[in-house]
């Protein structure tokens, strides 16, 4: 399991880092708001542990960025500050958990199990997956690589419907139905949608995922760059 901890007291940091280290977790480690919200943006993490105090960059403000750029990681906040009121901001800013400091460090492995756990529960039902391509229904963000992609709403949807058909053909038609129903425009809109949507999946990367077939529809194999199918 790989976690992100952003903590800006050494002492208490190095003695997370030693007990999780133990246990087989892998840590990455930032010592401000800011480093450590550029960090989870970056790279993909089971769970953040997130100090509310933090220079550059308070907790609850990488937390609530975070859950704008739609990053949707477990985040369980640390903190000192135990007020009714300081729990309930942490939890609207989008927050799993919350620990009050000094805090056990087997509490606070539980705590983490018990994120992680639940998080694999539902992931199955929020996540499509191909090859390397995942598209998370909750967010709408596509991600190949570690590379997160931003998709509107239609370019969403056709995706979604080719993930839910791959490796079989998606039909040409039941993408027009989705998108417009009996309303249908003209057959090059669609193309451009399916243009602008490969340029955002494919481009960049060492192969190619949507392929056209002529006349039928649309199909997501792996294909090398060669075959430039428009």
């Amino acid at each position: 399991m790989k976690l992100l901890l952003i903590e800006d007291h050494q002492d208490i940091a190095n003695i997370i880092f030693d007990f999780f280290e133990i246990k087989g977790y892998t840590l990455d480690y930032a010592n401000n708001g800011l480093q450590g919200y550029e960090l989870a943006k970056q790279h993909h993490y089971d769970l953040i542990v997130l100090d509310v105090m933090l220079p550059r960059m308070d907790g609850y403000m990488v937390c609530q960025q975070l859950r704008k750029d739609g990053i949707d990681t477990p985040i369980l906040m640390l903190t000192a500050r135990d007020t009714r009121e300081d729990t309930l901001e942490g939890f609207a800013t989008g927050a799993d958990d919350y620990l009050i400091k000094p805090f056990d460090l087997e509490i606070l492995e539980a705590r983490i199990t018990a994120l992680t756990r639940r998080r694999k529960g539902n992931t199955a039902a929020q996540i499509l997956q191909f090859g390397d391509l995942f598209l998370n229904l909750k967010t709408h963000i596509a991600t190949r690589e570690n590379t997160k992609i931003s998709l509107n709403p239609t370019q969403f949807t056709i995706l979604k419907l080719m993930l839910l058909r791959a490796p079989n053909i998606l039909k040409k038609q039941e993408v027009m139905n989705t998108l417009w129903g009996d309303d249908e425009p003209e057959n090059n809109v669609l193309r451009s949608h399916i243009y602008q949507l490969r340029t955002q999946i494919d481009k960049g990367f060492s192969h190619s995922y949507i392929k056209t077939i002529p006349k039928v529809g649309y199909q997501l194999i792996k294909q090398i760059k060669e075959d430039n199918q428009k």
